[in-house]
Parts: structure tokens; C-alpha cells; sequence
């Protein structure tokens, strides 16, 4: 049966050529131009093509790879329906959109997965690579970002800044770190220490106060110090950073404002795993034991500081999760003091008034 003329526009897919057609719905659906049959599409080969709505598209899986027919009828496109109720093109839309939707779900697995393992462990692989250097200059970075969250806040008096350095130098050189230590008194209430990528660490005047030795205070810095020799910063930094922070390091793009209030939020906020906290003890207790001084007194610090008022930004218990049994742990590796005190009586006042007196 022929459906009248001008009611479909053909494209042969060889020549680009619009081509104005007749059809004839029978047996097969014959495509006619000007009373010659140019094609014919058996029905169980049409195929539905996207298109806009009130438009028929079809092709055939015989036809040249391009070719199309339009059809605007509705009269036209209910009597097709009828020769052919199912589409091929219809059961292939079905699968494209279940298809569509499988690789949308796998793809969101695949993010989640790479997120949860992949990043930590391309962190856990690249941070060792990153150069020294790099890792310096992204801890000045953050370094500036910390100076102007608390402005200047740095205690700097003389014989406390002597005390605190001889301090350190004594860790540093038992723990063999891979980057110079520097540390500062921030005065700030808060009993709270954290160390930057790079081998910057500070302390706040908060600890001071409930330290009640240097040995006490000596352990937190070591532990602090054990974060920074296993370039535990570094990692966390990769690992909150996720694939854009991995790409960026790939090509250079760490630098800039956004980046550097980015790595110290990051810093600030940090919680670092059970694994990098217990390492950074072991790192800790080596180091006092090196010194041939307990690292008992770590643990009953930390146990005071749990105890302690929170307000503020997070404490030292917050952004570095204790346990009873990391407390037990740290116990246990108590041994008998051989060596002599890091420092002296008055080195230790001076340290602990550092934020009171006259640069």
C-alpha cells in the first residue's frame, strides 16, 4: 500500500543527497521516488535513530551505514508501528540506557574505590618520591598560611627560644630526620603541637603549661618529629587532595593562595591513621630511649591533656586519636632514665615562661 506522496524524506548515505519519497508498506517497506523503487528495507532490519519528538527516524541494517529515513506522518508512523510494533532500534535504546547506566554506576564505584584505596595508596607510594625540596617549599607554604591564621603569635623569648632549641637539636640529631626541625611557641591557650611538611613543627603555649617536664614535652615533640621523618604530612596531603592534588604534584601545580589555605586546612584538621600514630610513637620512644631517657612520660601528658578543657580548634587528643591501649603501649616501653635531662632547671623554666618574656 502506498502512503501518498511528499510524506517522508529520504538520505541514501552515499550521496548527502534529501531526497523527497513515497512509501509503500507491504512485504517489505519500499522506498519510492517519483514512481521508481530506489530501496527496500525489509521490516525485521529497521532500526530507530534518535530524533526529535513527532519525528520517525529509521535506518536498516542493509542500508549503507549513514542512511536515514524521516518520517513526519503521524498516519504514516502508526501504520509502521503496526508492520513493525518492535523496533530493533528500540530493544538498542533500552540497552544503550542500561548500558549508560552501568558504566555511570561503574564509574561511581570505581571513584569511590579509587578514593578509599587507590589515592592512599598512591599516597602511601609517592610520598617517599616527593623530592625534599618540593616538600620544603609546600611547608613554607603553609608555614606563611599559619602565621597569618594566628598572627603574631610567636613567643619569642630569648632564653626560652634557647631552651626549646637546644630541645629539639637533641631529638633531631637522635632521630636522623630527613629534613632540618624548626619549631616555634605559638601563643595560644589551646594544649596543642603539630608538625608541617618540611620539618616544621610547632607547639602551643597550652601544652607548655600542662607539661609538667621537659620530658614530657620532649615526647610530644618526637612524636611530632617521628610524623615528619615518615613524611606522614606529605601523605595526608596527597590522600585529602585525591586525584586533582596527585595531578597537580604530577605537573607542578602546587603553588598559588588557594592551594596553600587548601594544604593548611588540611594540616590544621589532620587525623592521621592508627598505623602513622603508632609509628610516630615507636619513632617517639626510640628517640627518648636514645637519649637514655624514658618515653613514659608521653603517655601521661597525653593522659593530663585528655582531661583538659576543649574549646577552639581541636586539641592534641583530637587531631591525634589516643587509645588505652596506645597509652599501655607507651607504658611499657618505659625503661630506666641513663641519660642526662635534656635540659637543665632553669632551661625548663625559661621554656616554660618562653611566651612571657622580651625577645
Amino acid at each position: 500500500m502506498t502512503e501518498g506522496n511528499n510524506n517522508a524524506t529520504f538520505y541514501d548515505g552515499v550521496s548527502g543527497r534529501r531526497r523527497t519519497v513515497a512509501l509503500r508498506t507491504g512485504i517489505v517497506l519500499e522506498i519510492v521516488e517519483d514512481d521508481t523503487l530506489i530501496a527496500s528495507w525489509p521490516w525485521e532490519t529497521l532500526r530507530r535513530v534518535d530524533a526529535a519528538r513527532g519525528l520517525l527516524r529509521l535506518t536498516s541494517t542493509g542500508a549503507p551505514e549513514l542512511a536515514r529515513l524521516e518520517i513526519t506522518s503521524p498516519s504514516l508512523i502508526s501504520r509502521i508501528s503496526e508492520m513493525a510494533p518492535r523496533f530493533r532500534g528500540d530493544e538498542t535504546t533500552s540497552v544503550s540506557s542500561f548500558r549508560i547506566v552501568g558504566w555511570s554506576l561503574a564509574a561511581a564505584v570505581s571513584i569511590i574505590v579509587v578514593a578509599i584505596y587507590g589515592v592512599p595508596l598512591a599516597a602511601d607510594r609517592l610520598a617517599p618520591m616527593i623530592p625534599n625540596s618540593v616538600e620544603t617549599r609546600l611547608g613554607t607554604m603553609v608555614d606563611n598560611q599559619v602565621k597569618a591564621i594566628f598572627g603574631d603569635k610567636a613567643c619569642s623569648g630569648e632564653e626560652g627560644s634557647a631552651a626549646l632549641k637546644k630541645m629539639v637539636a637533641a631529638l633531631e640529631k637522635q632521630g636522623g630526620l630527613p629534613f632540618e626541625a624548626q619549631t616555634a611557641v605559638i601563643n595560644n591557650g589551646i594544649p596543642n603541637a603539630f608538625a608541617l611538611p618540611g620539618g616544621k613543627v610547632y607547639v602551643f603555649k597550652g601544652l607548655l603549661e600542662v607539661a609538667q617536664s621537659p620530658d614530657e614535652l620532649a615526647g610530644v615533640l618526637a612524636h611530632e618529629l617521628g610524623h615528619v621523618a615518615h613524611r606522614d604530612g606529605m601523605r595526608r596531603l596527597i590522600q585529602t587532595g585525591g586525584t586533582s592534588w596527585l595531578i597537580g604534584l604530577l605537573f607542578g601545580d602546587i603553588s598559588g593562595s588557594g592551594a596553600a589555605i587548601f594544604m593548611t586546612r588540611q594540616v590544621l584538621d589532620a587525623s592521621y591513621s592508627r598505623e602513622a600514630e603508632s609509628a610516630a610513637d615507636v619513632f617517639a620512644a626510640k628517640t627518648m630511649k636514645g637519649l637514655g631517657r624514658s618515653p613514659e612520660p608521653l603517655g601521661e601528658l597525653l593522659v593530663r591533656v585528655t582531661g583538659a578543657e576543649k574549646s577552639g580548634i581541636s586539641d592534641i587528643i583530637a587531631s591525634h586519636p589516643v587509645s588505652i591501649e596506645r597509652l599501655e603501649a607507651m607504658k611499657k616501653l618505659a625503661v630506666p632514665e641513663t641519660g642526662k635531662p635534656i635540659l637543665s632547671f632553669g632551661e625548663w623554666r625559661a621554656l616554660k615562661a618562653i611566651c612571657n618574656q622580651k625577645p
